[in-house]
Order: structure tokens, then sequence, then C-alpha cells
């Protein structure tokens, strides 16, 4: 594979991008834990191309979409995802789909051992130090090949020249790999790690790791 070439998202990268999102996370937790893709995107990609489109980043190689990174400037101006969530399950009628059921219900039965076992919960993040927020997924053929840490670089450019004091993301304690990049570009473990509701891969139960970065400590730690 060609070295990956970083720029813009463009309208007509939409529907490439769908097709990308449905597989980037292949291999990885927490895969498609909804068992609707569609659903998913409505989540995680589609308002980012429709809110935020100028703080999207793709990644070509090859004449091919292999990775994006979607970001969020000022998290409370963005919907939360708790709020995309519940619209997605409305829209999609989740609740009325076998798969989608089993992830409920674990859902439902994670969110009362919690309280039972009095353990943090899930929440959106709000903290005004650090109110950018970023997802990024690359294409399992183009891990490995710098087009992470390019995506991050874009991304890094775009929050910092803007102001923002900070930027937060959100991965898996189960996914070491993320973790490690995501420390290698400059971020630090923040907080708990609580169960996170209904998911799972390989038949386990996964925990959220959220990770803080302030501006404009972008070189500290990372491999370029």
């Amino acid at each position: 594979m060609s070295t990956a070439k970083i720029r813009p998202f463009d309208e007509t990268d939409r529907s490439e991008l769908r097709t990308l999102f449905a597989r980037a996370g292949d291999g990885a937790p927490p895969g498609s834990f909804l068992g609707h893709p569609e659903a998913e995107a409505s989540v995680y990609l589609d308002p980012y191309m429709d809110l935020e489109p100028e703080s999207l980043f793709v990644a070509e190689a090859d004449g091919a979409l292999v990775g994006y990174l979607t970001g969020c400037l000022d998290s409370a101006t963005f919907p939360s995802e708790g709020a995309r969530m519940e619209l997605a399950i409305r829209k999609y009628r989740l609740a009325l789909r076998p798969q989608s059921m089993v992830f409920f219900g674990r859902a439902i039965a994670d969110t009362v051992r919690t309280k039972l076992r009095k353990e943090p919960a899930t929440e959106d993040f709000d903290d005004a130090r650090w109110p950018s927020h970023l997802h990024i997924n690359v294409a399992p053929e183009a891990r490995g090949t710098g087009a992470g840490s390019a995506l991050m670089e874009a991304w890094f450019d775009r929050w910092t020249q803007a102001g923002s004091p900070g930027c937060y993301l959100q991965t898996l304690v189960e996914n070491p790999g993320a973790v490690r990049f995501f420390q290698r570009m400059g971020f630090t473990a923040y907080g708990s790690t609580p169960l996170v509701p209904g998911v799972r891969y390989n038949g386990k139960r996964l925990h959220q790791q959220t990770m803080v970065q302030a501006a404009p400590n972008r070189d500290a730690g990372a491999s370029h």
C-alpha cells in the first residue's frame, strides 16, 4: 500500500466513507455492537459529516479511503452521544430487532449490576478543560502504515489553531493497542474505567477509558 494522503472530508466522500465505517473496526473491540451498522453510523459518523464537516479528515491510499477522523471543536454545541443513540434507536426501531434486543437486554443487566456494586457508570464527558473530542478509525490494511498518526496530526493542527484548550477521546481498556497509540500521540488516561453497558467482544465485558490532552502539548511522546 502506498503512503496515505490526508485531506479534509469532501461531500463526495460520503458514500465511500459510510462503507469504510462498516468495516474499519474489524478485528478490534467493540466491533458492531448494535447489530445494525447503519444505525451505528448515524451515531458516530453521520452527525460529524452533517454538522462539523470541516473537522473531519480522511486518509486516502491507492485511490481508496482507508481511514478517517471525526472531530468536534466544542462538544457543548454538539448533540451528546446519549442523544444521538436515542435518536438512532427510534429511527431504526432497534428495540424490535432481535440482535439489537440482545444488546439492550445486556445493557439493562449491566446497568443494574453497576448500581448494585456501586461502581462508576458511563456518562457523557463534560469538562471545560477539554471541550474538543475525536473519533478515529483506520481500516485493517492501513494499520501500522502511519495513516492513523497522520490523521491525528491533521486534527492537532485543526483544534490547536482554533484555540481550543484541550481535547478528549474515549477508547476501551480492552483495546491496549489503541491506548498505546493515543499515549504516543500525547494523550493521558483520565478518570475511572466504567463498564460499558451491553457491549461485548468475544464474549467479554468492556470498559471505557477516557483520555485527555491539553493544548499545545502535542509533541509529548508523539511518534511520527
